[in-house]
């Protein structure tokens, strides 16, 4: 597991998986994560259904098997009835982190109202982080940027400042970030000189 960062993504889509419609969730992690991380990295890409039990199943696969730090899983968080991703997230966790879920739902507050019915959940199982984020894009990417000013200042922080943190509180690699795009918040005392 010291290869770098390794990082479970998951697309949750009925009709994505069932080849319906071609999913966007994976490839705007990928771009986004392309352009934030300055650390090395690598995916690991998962694209199911909105099944309970295949949702768990991939989770732990990712997490016990594959050996990823960060896992985070891109629709299905709604109140539809097969929107069941938080339960199955939930259902896998260790330790449950409910400030990552407070502010998801912060962040789409600041876009629409209906952000209250996002039921997103952040998680630990074992040494891996698992973060459920909104399944469009745009909201993918301000979920994990924040909310900008017109002068380009963070009006609300996006979830992913505290991730590399987190990452190092669980005992996974040290993450780097580019700070125009998001910048990892570490108590003076965890950070390290950059290289």
């Amino acid at each position: 597991m010291s290869e770098g960062l390794l990082i479970g993504l998951v697309s949750i889509s009925d009709r994505a998986s069932a080849g319906v419609y071609e999913d966007k969730g994976l490839p705007a992690l990928n771009e986004w994560f392309g352009q934030a991380l300055t650390t090395p990295w690598r995916a690991e890409t998962r694209l199911i259904p909105d099944e309970q039990g295949a949702i768990e199943a991939t989770l732990i696969e990712l997490c016990d098997v594959a050996g990823c730090h960060l896992v985070l899983t891109t629709g299905g968080t709604g109140p539809a009835p097969r929107d069941v991703t938080p339960e199955a997230t939930l259902a896998v966790a260790h330790k449950v982190m409910p400030g990552f879920g407070e502010q998801m739902r912060q962040i789409g507050l600041a876009f629409v109202p209906t952000a209250i019915l996002s039921r997103q959940v952040g998680v630990i199982r074992g040494k891996s982080l698992i973060l459920n984020l909104p399944g469009q894009p745009k909201s993918i990417r301000e979920t994990l940027e924040g909310v900008r000013n017109e002068d380009g200042s963070v009006r609300v922080p996006g979830i992913f400042a505290a991730v590399p943190y987190c990452i190092d509180l669980i005992g996974g690699p040290y993450i780097e970030t580019d700070e125009s795009i998001v910048k990892a918040f570490r108590p003076k005392s965890a950070q390290r000189p950059k290289a």
